[in-house]
């Protein structure tokens, strides 16, 4: 009885240690005029990359939500993002033949107050080093869009105006 304790605590442990090994990254999401209006945080995971998405202030309605090519936010229109994230040249949409981008996630509905707290699985990324890595050289960002992506609109959903931008940073 007591070996089989023993042996259930050391597995215990090596899950937790498994489940706590993963990379992390972060961003702090600010709008057009620099004011912070919320942060993402993001953890490696065995199915891919969960972004946890913090709204404190965004503008309330349903926005697309991206994660673009170059860890630049340069207000006010954040085009400095560059596109969106594509690694295996896919096309724009979740309902598109031919897609989704690897940065193309699922639409948001922030409510009246501006608070929103969502997480996101994003399978076809990866905090850790190759094609698929979110910290290559240039980095990468997470924007958000005026508009609901319509998910099939090549390239950007048809979503209207990046309205806010945080840089994805180790």
């Amino acid at each position: 009885m007591k070996i089989f304790a023993t042996m259930s605590g050391l597995v215990l442990f090596v899950s937790v240690a498994v489940a706590q090994s993963g990379a992390t990254a972060s961003a702090t999401i600010n709008d057009a005029m620099g004011k912070t209006i919320g942060t993402a945080t993001l953890r490696e995971t065995n199915s891919g990359v969960l972004i946890k998405l913090d709204l404190t202030a965004a503008p309330a309605g349903t926005h697309a939500l991206h994660v673009h090519t170059t860890g630049k936010c340069d207000a006010p229109m954040f085009m400095t993002a560059g596109g969106h994230f594509a690694p295996g040249m896919t096309k724009h949409g979740m309902l598109a033949a031919g897609g989704p981008h690897a940065g193309d996630l699922p639409n948001i509905y922030v409510p009246a107050d501006g608070k929103l707290s969502v997480e996101i699985l994003e399978p076809n990324v990866t905090l850790a080093a190759g094609p698929r890595s979110l910290l290559d050289a240039d980095g990468s960002a997470i924007v958000l869009h005026a508009m609901a992506d319509d998910y099939m609109t090549d390239p950007a959903g048809n979503a209207g105006g990046r309205i806010a931008c945080g840089v994805v940073n180790k």
